[in-house]
């Protein structure tokens, strides 16, 4: 689903989690992403990232803040191993690559979007 800024609250069912190929879109090898929001004007985005058993993204800069909160599975990065419950905060300009050993679902909340160190 893609959101413009909304004139009113709005809510999106459960079953946007649910493993079907509709609505998840390609990031990486092993790793999809549902976007649940969107504002065009300041590229503010709100997404589920899933990863797949092994799956990575490499090395990439933070062009603004980011929250991730795991929902299932781990992830980890330089800095440590996040389980499932755990909130991560990227500031802008923060650089890191992920990797996921087991595969995990995240919320994603991002300001701008990241820059790829090997693109």
């Amino acid at each position: 689903m893609n959101h413009s800024l909304p004139k009113t609250p709005f809510s999106l069912p459960p079953e946007i989690l649910h493993d079907t190929p509709d609505g998840w879109l390609p990031l990486r090898d092993g790793v999809r992403f549902r976007l649940l929001y969107q504002d065009p004007g300041t590229g503010y985005k709100a997404a589920l990232v899933r990863y797949e058993p092994g799956a990575s993204v490499p090395r990439h800069r933070h062009a603004g803040d980011e929250h991730i909160y795991v929902l299932a599975g781990s992830q980890q990065d330089e800095r440590g191993l996040y389980t499932a419950g755990s909130y991560l905060f990227n500031p802008e300009g923060s650089e890191h690559s992920i990797i996921s050993q087991e595969g995990c679902l995240v919320l994603a909340h991002w300001l701008k979007p990241v820059q790829f160190m090997d693109e």
